[in-house]
């Protein structure tokens, strides 16, 4: 029989091994795997399932999703322009659902996206596998995934919370918003998936320690003390190039250390919660 597990980036189902180079396999800790089968990686292709829905705080918006299309992607490789970055596409249904199927992961670095570009919205990519978490690329289908979308009015939003000057120094374009540079935008949420507050986010790289924002409860300003009550933060990117991180939670070893990949023009969305797996 096989065994069901669930992992980070949305529940993923189905068997879970581990191929290694002398044709054998080991197992991820904690998982019963005497009657499992090795996985080929090399030809491996996967089901990427679930909901894409506008960003909680920009729903009033009220732009159906019915009919946009998306990518499964990896965000590293959309950063730099790669022309091989997607893997597969899809459509999101008239009840908010899609389907990318036979997506290949043998060409997985770092994570996998699902990307969303569509009139009226800014170009972005959500992460539902970070290989953070498993130091391999995907073994299964990734179902119950969130995706989210993003208003070009809410990013402008958040743009003028940041405000022109800091897009300036961040960026050296008066022109720049928060749009052309690039941003992440995370929320810090607990083990039940509830928001954190009063949390701050720690980067791997302290040249860009001054890029990372909180935003404030009513979204209109920014502050670099830690989350309000919806634990969201943000990175502004220099609208160039590519900037390459781990991205963990200030004093809590709960928290793995994600990766991070920001690049021009795009925003990347993620949500960050304790242990391996999503709430």
């Amino acid at each position: 029989m096989k065994h069901y597990i669930r992992a980070a980036g949305g529940a993923v189902l189905g068997l879970w091994v581990m191929a290694c180079g002398d044709g054998g396999f080991t197992p991820d800790p904690g998982v019963r795997t005497e009657d499992a089968e090795a996985v080929d990686l090399e030809n491996l292709r996967i089901l990427v399932s679930g909901e894409a829905h506008v960003f909680p705080e920009a729903t009033a918006t009220g732009i159906p999703l019915g009919g946009m299309a998306l990518t499964a992607e990896e965000p590293l490789r959309v950063a730099v322009n790669d022309s091989a970055a997607t893997f597969g596409t899809g459509q999101v249904s008239d009840d908010g659902t899609f389907r990318i199927t036979d997506v290949p992961v043998r060409d997985v670095h770092q994570g996998l996206g699902v990307g969303l570009a569509h009139e009226g919205f800014v170009r972005s990519t959500t992460i539902v596998y970070d290989t953070a978490f498993t130091g391999t690329r995907p073994r299964t289908d990734i179902i119950d995934a969130r995706v989210w979308a993003l208003p070009v009015a809410f990013v402008d939003q958040l743009g003028a919370a940041v405000g022109a000057q800091r897009l300036l120094s961040h960026t050296g374009d008066p022109a720049a918003t928060l749009a052309t540079a690039g941003f992440v935008l995370g929320r810090v949420v607990d083990a039940n998936g509830q928001p954190v507050s009063g949390v701050r986010v720690a980067l791997d790289r302290s040249d860009l320690t001054d890029r990372v924002y909180y935003l404030s409860q009513d979204l209109a300003s920014v502050n670099t003390t830690g989350t309000a009550a919806q634990g969201l933060f943000l990175f502004v990117h220099s609208g160039f190039g590519v900037s390459s991180f781990q991205l963990s939670v200030e004093g809590m070893d709960a928290y793995v250390p994600r990766n991070v990949d920001a690049g021009p023009g795009m925003g990347v969305v993620l949500t960050v919660y304790p242990g391996r797996y999503a709430p």
